[in-house]
């Protein structure tokens, strides 16, 4: 390393530990979002004057403590981006968001199932046609197999178009020997090592590349993609497993014969049988990103009838209009942090990452401040907690939630407290693990008398080799085949499919 590049690693590590945040000293942008505050600038800590902690606005997080704090070499760029971002159309709409939240409510009442999958850190350029349909099919296929197996509707969310933002535990890391700035996602820098410097250009990239992504998306569901009546087009991709393409095979002909059936005595509803909702979600990390596309909009025409009453004469809202879904991860959950601050004022449905470090106490005090209504599916817990700890872990937190009121859709994320490193140093995830650690989350909450919503994946329709095991059998040596993350090791599709089904298997009473 010369002294140039020295000198501005150490000055990136001075800015990180001495990491301020704006705090707003106007009022928040109005609805067309032209307004920028005024703002000046304060040490990361926490607020105390009343005001601060029961006033909300999409600007109030910035008088809470944050972690995962950005810092940018020039205020004024950021400015650029984020006066540009508050100009732009919303990326989804109202009745989008709200459609989804009914949904998740059928999902927290039993009545529904919740299938939510992607890249660990999506990347610009994956916003091309092949990665994009790659993953609707993927999803699309274990959709059809969940629904065979639980005999319930299942909603599909996809951390596609805005995944662009990673939390990481260190400012920096050593790539080929060299320290440099962490990747933090390309929302913020670029992976290659002479391209880690934070720049706040990319956050109006990301818009577009987001808005570019849900754009095709939504025309190739238009297009007839999801399209029940030729299931057998979704293809099964790089699957040639005898086996699994027989199971799947025979799920379509039992829906084939079905549509026929229907078809014949003038019963086939085909417009319903053409297309599916598939929503958007990210992790909300980047607080002046988010901020910049949450609009006060009117509610639609499909907002609950009892929340319409208690929002008062005006019928408005504060929308996040990046996504449908967005999340708090298990960094960024502490309870007088920036993060639960600015979700709490969302009428986003959202989630939030549950791991080891949660206790119950906890957990039903976050649920309070986002969800004070008590909004029944509004919230969905993201369990993480790894196979070896869930049996301790996850009971105790149903029963806390239980007794709290609220009533949450309970989702498992087997993949982050199942990670690992090779004694080569690559990042990996056994198959079994992940598999066992949804086995045990059905198991525990069928015996406290729950259930469990659905399952939260990071998965790729692409033939990769992250994660070993799996019915092909991968070991840690095949890890170099494919492997092609640039964070987090994924299912690969078939790896994918396989889960779909042993899931299904659970509903239908077979062994998991």
């Amino acid at each position: 390393m010369d002294d140039e590049d020295q000198g501005r690693l150490e000055q990136y590590l001075r800015r990180f530990q001495n990491a301020t945040v704006a705090v707003s000293t106007q009022p928040p942008p109005s609805q067309n979002g032209k307004g920028v505050a005024a703002t000046t600038t304060i040490p990361n800590g926490p607020a105390t004057t009343p005001a601060s902690q029961n006033a909300w606005s999409p600007s109030s997080w910035k008088m809470k403590p944050i972690k995962q704090a950005v810092i940018y070499e020039s205020r004024e760029a950021v400015q650029r981006s984020l006066t540009k971002l508050e100009r732009l159309p919303p990326i989804v709409t109202p009745t989008e968001i709200v459609k989804l939240k009914n949904s998740l409510r059928d999902v927290a009442l039993g009545k529904a199932f919740l299938l939510q999958g992607g890249d660990c850190a999506e990347l610009f350029d994956y916003c091309e046609e092949n990665a994009i349909d790659s993953k609707i099919k993927l999803l699309l296929q274990m959709s059809l197999v969940l629904i065979w197996g639980a005999n319930k509707p299942v909603v599909r969310i996809a951390r596609m178009a805005g995944q662009f933002a990673k939390p990481r535990s260190s400012p920096t890391e050593v790539v080929n020997g060299k320290t440099v700035p962490s990747f933090r996602g390309d929302i913020l820098n670029g992976y290659q090592p002479d391209e880690r410097d934070i720049d706040p250009a990319r956050l109006v990239s990301a818009y577009f590349h987001s808005a570019t992504t849900l754009n095709y998306v939504r025309a190739q569901l238009a297009s007839g993609i999801a399209d029940l009546h030729k299931p057998l087009d979704w293809e099964l991709g790089h699957v040639r497993d005898p086996e699994l393409q027989s199971k799947y095979q025979r799920i379509v002909t039992s829906i084939t014969d079905s549509l026929c059936f229907m078809r014949t005595i003038d019963a086939d509803t085909a417009g319903q049988l053409q297309t599916v909702d598939l929503y958007t979600s990210h992790e909300g990390l980047l607080l002046e990103y988010e901020q910049s596309l949450t609009r006060r909009l009117r509610h639609p025409s499909n907002y609950p009838a009892a929340h319409s009453q208690e929002a008062g004469d005006d019928d408005k809202g504060w929308y996040n209009t990046s996504a449908h879904f967005l999340w708090i991860g298990d960094r960024t959950r502490q309870l007088d942090g920036a993060h639960v601050e600015y979700f709490r004022g969302l009428e986003n449905p959202i989630g939030i990452k549950v791991g080891p470090s949660m206790d119950g106490d906890e957990l039903v005090r976050l649920l309070h401040i986002v969800n004070p209504k008590r909004e029944v599916g509004k919230v969905t817990l993201i369990t993480r907690y790894g196979e070896k700890k869930v049996e301790g872990m996850l009971g105790a937190h149903i029963e806390a939630v239980k007794g709290s009121g609220h009533v949450v859709v309970w989702q498992c994320d087997p993949m982050h407290g199942n990670t690992i490193t090779t004694p080569l140093g690559i990042k990996t995830r056994y198959f079994a693990s992940i598999l066992s650690e949804v086995s045990s989350a059905l198991s525990i909450h069928q015996e406290h008398g729950s259930f469990l919503g659905g399952v939260h994946l990071e998965l790729t329709g692409d033939a990769v080799t992250e994660c070993v095991g799996g019915s092909e059998g991968l070991v840690e040596e095949d890890l170099s085949l494919n492997y092609t993350t640039f964070c987090d090791p994924r299912l690969n599709e078939k790896q994918a499919l396989e889960l779909a089904f042993l899931v299904a298997g659970h509903y239908r009473g077979e062994a998991v």
